[in-house]
């Protein structure tokens, strides 16, 4: 029987799974309640998604008329910071994947 709890991560805007054991080392009733806890925070993802790819399209605008170069490079960094967070929410959203074929095992 092994803790765990849902951390906000301010980056991404979701809570992520922290586990303070191995996946086998939780009852069967504990690992049911992390899957359909994760199961809400990952359907919120998608929206998480849209809202860096909204973002990323205003800095892209903005990049396209600026002038200046150094804002250039904040606005070139501000996009790959933002390209960096769907990245990251994609791999978090593929996790339910293992989470499911780890309990089926």
């Amino acid at each position: 029987m092994g803790a765990y709890r849902f951390d906000w991560d301010e980056r991404l805007r979701i809570r992520i799974p922290v586990l303070e054991a191995e996946w086998e080392q939780y009852e069967a009733s504990e690992q049911l309640a992390i899957v359909e806890q994760w199961e809400i925070i990952r359907g919120t993802i998608p929206d998480r998604v849209m809202e860096f790819e909204q973002l990323i399209n205003v800095k892209q605008s903005q990049l396209f008329e600026e002038e200046s170069f150094e804002q250039s490079c904040i606005l070139n960094y501000d996009i790959a910071d933002y390209a960096s967070r769907i990245n990251d929410l994609h791999i978090w959203y593929r996790i339910d994947q293992e989470l499911e074929s780890r309990r089926h095992s």
